[in-house]
């Protein structure tokens, strides 16, 4: 597995959305034939920029390496973890939202059953009157 880009996913983005039928995104990751391509026919008459929009936000950009731009931050020099891994953290958060999940699932049954049952349990009335 090839290690993460150097360049920053967060910039990349910048300026892909700003200047990406210029190519500027193509220039910053080193692809210069291809940002030389972009500029002649303004990002592929819109279609070639939208395509590197979508790539660049969903992290499968490479850049002229090979290597995915995967850090939005410029400074920040620690790794994402490696696809396939997972931090404690992501674990505990997962964790909580399945929790969170079956508390709702159980609201969502009991809530249900009494509107199943209709107005049985209170005699015929509805919010203390009569359901006449």
């Amino acid at each position: 597995m090839t290690p993460p880009s150097d360049k920053s996913r967060g910039i990349a983005f910048i300026l892909a959305l700003v200047l990406g039928v210029f190519g500027a995104h193509r220039f910053y990751v080193g692809k210069i034939g291809s940002g030389i391509g972009m500029v002649c026919t303004l990002g592929g008459l819109g279609i070639w920029y939208l395509y590197d929009v979508i790539m660049v936000a969903s992290g499968q950009f490479r850049d002229a390496d090979g290597r995915r731009l995967i850090r939005w931050d410029p400074e920040d020099l620690s790794s994402p973890p490696l696809q396939g891994e997972l931090t404690q953290e992501v674990l505990e958060d997962v964790e909580a939202l399945r929790r969170e999940v079956a508390e709702l699932s159980e609201r969502l049954d009991f809530t249900e059953r009494l509107l199943m049952k209709g107005g049985d349990e209170t005699g015929g009335r509805v919010d203390g009157r009569t359901g006449r």
